[in-house]
């Protein structure tokens, strides 16, 4: 958080005015200034200089700025928070296009890229699209095998994932051809199937999501397959972790 701290006492009287600056508010704040020996008091025309009390009032200016991942968001850009919040988007998002944007907050190319993506969905307001944090939801991504940043992927009703694919602002073409490709509207037959079974189990493996919750119950579990996903889910750290680029 950026902050910009800036203190000034004006003081005013019937016989003239005084300025004082850069003072502490700690040390003047709620208390009296005794003025009566400021420089050139003596020349002022006055009967009596008596000593001037006066209680300084202190003004403090905090300006917070904006992180770059939050600027120029759009109404249909929501920041998700965990992998239910995520699970549940695209489940109900019915037949609109979502598109999840994986960015890093140190990620220089997600930072080159995000006006674009803003822009793009600011003339896509159909469209929905599903910020991750990568620092903040890291279990979730390795999990969804997200290997290198900036990251998308376009999903739509009953047929899921269409495509996934990562670009930067060199290969923006390669966005803007999906969605040309993916969101022209359309009917699709029966209700969104958001993640992949595979992937809502191994998120359910690692604590991210809950067997009891709808969309999990959804899914018949067989116990062999079950156990590939709790096995192979315990390695995911070291192995994607090595494998993890930023653009």
């Amino acid at each position: 958080m950026a902050c910009s701290l800036k203190t000034c006492f004006s003081v005013h009287s019937s016989i003239g005015s005084l300025q004082v600056t850069d003072l502490t508010p700690k040390k003047f704040l709620g208390k009296s200034l005794d003025v009566s020996n400021q420089i050139g008091f003596n020349n002022w025309n006055v009967k009596s200089p008596k000593p001037i009390s006066i209680n300084a009032q202190a003004s403090i200016c905090v300006s917070k700025a904006l992180r770059w991942w939050d600027k120029t968001l759009k109404p249909n850009m929501l920041e998700i928070q965990s992998a239910k919040e995520l699970a549940d988007s695209l489940l109900n998002a019915g037949d609109r296009l979502v598109i999840i944007d994986f960015y890093s907050p140190g990620c220089g190319g997600c930072r080159t890229l995000h006006p674009k993506i803003c822009q793009l969905a600011d003339s896509n307001p159909d469209a929905i699209f599903l910020k991750v944090n990568y620092e903040e939801l890291k279990s979730m991504c390795h999990t969804l095998r997200i290997h290198v940043l900036p990251f998308f992927r376009f999903y739509r009703g009953a047929e899921g994932k269409l495509c996934s694919f990562s670009c930067t602002n060199a290969t923006i073409k390669k966005f803007k051809d999906a969605l040309g490709r993916y969101g022209t509207e359309r009917c699709s037959l029966g209700p969104a199937k958001g993640l992949d079974e595979s992937e809502l189990l191994a998120l359910a493996s690692i604590g991210q999501l809950s067997r009891n919750d709808e969309f999990a119950m959804d899914y018949p579990v067989k116990k062999g397959f079950e156990e590939f996903v709790l096995s192979d889910s315990k390695n995911l750290g070291l192995k994607e972790s090595a494998e993890f680029m930023m653009a």
